[in-house]
């Protein structure tokens, strides 16, 4: 029996979990021989199957940013799969470059299913990438899997794990190194979710206070670290501490520092400050910006944008009958749909 994707989520199973069961997603014939053969025909036009594979990566990261994850995923497995074929036959720097490539391809995997929202997926593949930058023997990699292990675990609500794992990625950080301060910003987040405020500010404060001599740090890895995206996990700290009002100020702040061409992390901003201003009771605003969020989430797919507007859904049913907010579900029902909650 075919179960299309609403109906799943209608039902209680999650966005990562209809995306695992590949609702949607047609069979296909393999492609790996024929994109190995076009890897290896990159010296036609006076390239190497290495630059070859990091130019696609490269697009593939330009069109998750524009067009979501689910458009990259399937490159992005076949692409490791070329590039293990390829290791096969390399030797020297050439072999190390493939490993190398194939953590990173691993890596942003990983992050492709996270912000699809298959958490089970996104840690199998940041669990393989930590074991190929092992192999690699690059240490900055190696600590820029470790911070986004924790970042993970931040996203999972792991109260357990988020501390220690950014303290783990600190330690294997370069001292005073921008993935120090990466891991750190990660860490301020654990102790917000842990419910320690002090911790977590002061966590902030160090990572803000460091921001500009980390800047020329040479490492390729955690160049987003900016203002704006401090300001994010203060406010995203600030918000699990309940402290609405500060969190929604906070994420229009990080919104306006926001670099042009982020359009998917706009998404997911908005819809985080729409959540903080309806837990400070202020539904009409919420509603709206809420509606902002939910165009980036229907252009993209974005799992992480769709559950945040799942908790603005259900945090603006005490104001259903208010038009911007009945505007708002409308609209959303006809993307996620919600039982009809208006004579409860």
């Amino acid at each position: 029996m075919a179960l299309d994707r609403r109906t799943l989520l209608r039902s209680g199973v999650g966005v990562g979990a209809a995306a695992a069961l590949g609702i949607g997603t047609p069979a296909a014939a393999d492609p790996v021989p024929g994109l190995v053969r076009r890897v290896r025909a990159a010296s036609a036009y006076g390239a190497t199957p290495v630059d070859h594979l990091r130019k696609a990566r490269r697009l593939l990261i330009d069109s998750d940013n524009l067009l979501g994850p689910r458009q990259a995923i399937r490159a992005a497995r076949e692409y490791v799969d070329v590039i293990k074929e390829l290791r096969q036959e390399a030797k020297g720097s050439d072999r190390r470059d493939l490993l190398e490539l194939q953590t990173q391809y691993g890596e942003f995997l990983s992050w492709l299913y996270q912000d699809l929202g298959n958490n089970q997926q996104a840690q199998f593949w940041l669990d393989r990438a930590f074991q190929w930058s092992h192999t690699v023997g690059d240490g900055d990699l190696t600590s820029y899997v470790m911070a986004r292990k924790a970042q993970l675990a931040g996203d999972m609500a792991d109260l357990t794990d988020v501390v220690d794992l950014a303290e783990a990625a600190q330690r294997m950080a370069r001292p005073r190194s921008r993935l120090a301060a990466v891991a750190r910003t990660y860490e301020a987040y654990g102790h917000a979710l842990r419910g320690e405020h002090t911790e977590s500010e002061r966590a902030i404060d160090q990572v803000r206070n460091v921001l500009d001599g980390v800047a020329a740090d040479p490492s390729p890895w955690g160049v987003w670290l900016n203002a704006s995206y401090v300001e994010v996990h203060r406010a995203q700290g600030l918000s699990v501490l309940g402290r609405h009002d500060q969190a929604a100020d906070a994420f229009a702040g990080a919104i306006r520092l926001l670099p042009d061409g982020y359009h998917r992390d706009r998404g997911v901003y908005l819809a985080r400050q729409a959540v903080a201003l309806a837990g400070a009771r202020v539904p009409e605003q919420a509603a709206s910006i809420g509606m902002h969020a939910l165009m980036v989430a229907e252009d993209t797919g974005s799992g992480r944008i769709t559950n945040e507007l799942i908790r603005l859904d259900r945090a603006l049913k005490p104001w259903q009958r208010l038009p911007a907010v009945a505007e708002f579900r409308g609209a959303f029902d006809g993307t996620i749909h919600h039982e009809s909650e208006m004579d409860v």
